[in-house]
């Protein structure tokens, strides 16, 4: 499930059916990997909080313009999905909300203005809180249509998105 403009609070016929289908998924032990929103509704359909985030990460610079980025933890290093990447790496966010996880999640990457960032459920479970699946199409429309990235300077975040896009399709 990737990401989208809605919350995982929202209280609508679409988000309870979507919140339903995941706890489904996760009994049937059919894989799963949550994006963004994907990662925030995995949270709130196992028991999980989705909070707002102190501050709103977009784009590719956090508040001090450095790059966002994600640590991997001591079990993140470890997990097979993150064999041949760096401990440390530089992500695009595009999200205001995040997650409290419940207490039956492992934390593999943490950061330093959204602690949670990405976690495991179960061995069929994954939630991501960037965008790891940026393409560079999926990037220009993005910059073009989405709300929030129209308030920033395309050409910047072409730029930004230049200098890291080989941590992104490699």
């Amino acid at each position: 499930m990737l990401g989208g403009p809605q919350s995982a609070n929202d209280d609508n016929n679409k988000m309870r059916n979507e919140l339903v289908q995941i706890r489904e998924s996760i009994t049937a032990n059919i894989p799963y990997l949550g994006i963004c929103l994907g990662f925030q509704a995995l949270v709130k359909a196992i028991g999980g909080k989705v909070v707002k985030n102190p501050i709103e990460e977009i784009g590719f610079r956090d508040p001090e313009n450095n790059y966002f980025t994600v640590d991997l933890t001591k079990e993140g290093k470890q997990d097979p999905l993150f064999k041949g990447l760096n401990h440390t790496f530089s992500v695009f966010h595009l999200h205001s909300e995040t997650v409290d996880l419940p207490k039956n999640t492992k934390l593999l990457a943490t950061g330093k203005f959204c602690r949670n960032q990405i976690a495991k459920f179960s061995s069929n479970a994954y939630g991501i809180q960037c965008h790891f699946e940026l393409t560079p199409r999926m990037f220009e429309t993005w910059i073009n249509e989405d709300p929030d990235l129209l308030t920033f300077d395309k050409g910047q975040l072409r730029k930004d998105f230049g200098e890291i896009k080989d941590e992104y399709t490699w």
